[in-house]
């Protein structure tokens, strides 16, 4: 397997993993992940990013300069619309 395909294999578990994560709302099972990967070996891994994922965090740095930000109570808010539809 090429390493591309192995890196896109990972990027398309992280991205589940990230999904599962923001909806979780217990803070008990939280602080056990974060505890659990705070304790883990993967810190001292050095992490190459795509071009794709330095693209959007250029994207991100050019929205906060120019003041396109939303917080995280009308963020909240509008999550809980779109899960009510």
């Amino acid at each position: 397997m090429e390493q591309k395909e192995k890196m896109a294999q990972v990027d398309l578990i992280r991205n589940g993993i990230i999904d599962k994560l923001l909806a979780i709302s217990d803070k008990d099972y939280l602080m056990a992940l974060m505890h659990l990967v705070d304790n883990s070996n993967v810190q001292n891994e050095k992490i190459t990013l795509t071009k794709e994922q330095k693209l959007m965090l250029e994207m991100s740095e050019n929205d906060i300069q120019n003041g396109r930000l939303i917080s995280q109570t009308d963020l909240d808010k509008s999550d809980l619309e779109w899960l009510k539809d």
